[in-house]
């Protein structure tokens, strides 16, 4: 069964930046919008950035002008750029997408989550 990897989790000190990335495991029909969610101790998982299938981006007002989500869609591939990481930004960053198999309707799928830790 297909599933979404996520890489480029870690340690960093604040003030630094990391690159997530995510993709499918395997072939796929198509992708639509594709998403990072975040999620810290003892809070819900709020939407960080998101990604229409045109480029069109949205961003948590919490990361705006510091994260930049974009896409390759020739490699079906999502990115989130991290800069000026403040220890506030510590999570679990789940990435998200609406795939489809074959024609027909998306579907949700989630991956497994990376540890984002900003600390000194």
């Amino acid at each position: 069964q297909v599933q979404l990897v996520e890489s480029g989790g870690g340690l960093v000190q604040p003030g630094g930046s990391l690159r997530l990335s995510c993709a499918p495991s395997g072939s796929i029909f198509s992708i639509g919008s594709m998403d990072w969610y975040r999620q810290a101790p003892g809070k819900q998982r709020e939407l960080v950035a998101e990604i229409t299938t045109g480029g069109t981006t949205t961003y948590a007002d919490s990361v705006k002008g510091r994260f930049t989500i974009s896409r390759d869609n020739a490699k079906n591939t999502v990115y989130l750029q991290m800069n000026s990481l403040k220890p506030e930004d510590t999570a679990v960053y789940y990435c998200h997408a609406n795939l489809r198999m074959a024609p027909g309707p998306y579907r949700n799928y989630w991956g497994q989550g990376t540890q984002v830790t900003v600390s000194s």
